[in-house]
């Protein structure tokens, strides 16, 4: 899967934003560098009456600090002109109204895009059926061109929808998003095309049918059965209901066609609900349907929290302490993460 965080930033690639972010960048790097600048930027935000707040740059690893750092000189703009207008050699770092118009273009973009990128690539679990209605929000909402927007801004949404819809346009792509969004009991089929809807039940059904729910569903450590267990009348009608399920084969795919149609026809959960733990409490209901929903959505939505992690391992085995067991390194990680 693609990330959003690499997508986004790839779509913004245009000789405008290179500019006007190189000029930020450049802006920070000249009161991060002087002393003297830093404490004349302080005097004339108190002057200027603007929040006293400090310069921020880019990481090129960290989502959101472009637009923290473009929004932070929007906001400190009047104080760093007041600074740098008198002093020859960094007066060409002021930004014209050019470059003004293009980082107002850039905050305004990114700004909506920070909230959804955060929630879906955070530390909290996030699933792949959540990629498709995100990106219904993103044309309908997030990015839908407003009457306010400049030419510019239009265009930096248009190049992120159009490298989104690139992006996830593969057949196969596709196909996975569609299984796994139908599966979550949050959308089913919302956000599934109408011609598409047979081709996913028809899927469904392929995969329910080639299922033995009674061996998926069974615990693993089952406990062992008495010796010498007394029968009851309940065994009889089991044994009987065995029997009947396990002689035809059709019998068996009306079964899954009614657990598909029976899911289907229940209300959506709420879209703040855990799809994961409804499909735990659910599993005896639909026991065809519980296993596919354990092998798509198990799928992560982003690479975001694996990234992370294999950060956390760098910054443990450091060169310092590069002799560690690998059972050590585990067990540091693992500390690292949940403590």
């Amino acid at each position: 899967m693609y990330a959003f965080l690499s997508i986004i930033e790839n779509a913004m690639k245009d000789s405008k934003v290179d500019r006007a972010v190189g000029l930020c960048k450049k802006i920070v790097g000249s009161f991060s560098h002087s002393w003297k600048r830093s404490r004349d930027l302080a005097e004339a935000q108190k002057e200027l009456k603007l929040p006293m707040h400090k310069l921020k740059t880019e990481c090129s690893t960290r989502w959101g600090s472009r637009q923290a750092m473009v929004q932070r000189i929007l906001e400190q703009l009047p104080a760093i002109s007041h600074v740098l207008s008198p002093d020859r050699k960094a007066r060409h770092l002021i930004p014209m109204w050019q470059d003004v118009e293009v980082l107002e273009a850039i905050n305004s973009t990114l700004t909506p895009l920070v909230d959804f990128t955060d929630a879906l690539s955070g530390e909290q679990y996030v699933s792949i059926s959540s990629v498709k209605p995100v990106l219904h929000l993103f044309e309908t909402s997030v990015l839908a061109v407003g009457n306010d927007d400049t030419e510019f801004t239009k265009s930096l949404k248009s190049k992120i929808l159009g490298y989104l819809q690139e992006k996830y346009s593969d057949s196969k792509t596709q196909d996975l998003l569609d299984m796994a969004t139908t599966l979550d009991p949050r959308f089913k089929m919302s956000y599934i095309r109408e011609e598409v809807k047979p081709t996913v039940r028809a899927r469904l059904m392929d995969e329910m049918t080639g299922l033995n729910p009674a061996k998926q569903c069974a615990p693993s450590s089952a406990p062992e059965p008495p010796k010498k267990a007394r029968k009851t009348l309940g065994s009889f009608f089991k044994a009987a209901k065995d029997r009947e399920e396990s002689d035809p084969a059709v019998t068996h795919e009306q079964a899954a066609l009614l657990e598909l149609e029976s899911y289907l026809l229940t209300r959506l959960i709420d879209s703040e609900d855990d799809p994961l733990t409804w499909w735990r409490e659910h599993a005896g209901i639909y026991p065809r349907l519980s296993v596919l929903a354990r092998k798509y959505l198990g799928i992560p939505a982003t690479s975001s929290p694996s990234e992370r992690l294999f950060s956390t391992g760098g910054n443990i085995v450091t060169c310092q302490r590069s002799s560690l067991k690998p059972q050590h390194v585990d067990r540091l990680v693992f500390l690292a993460k949940n403590l």
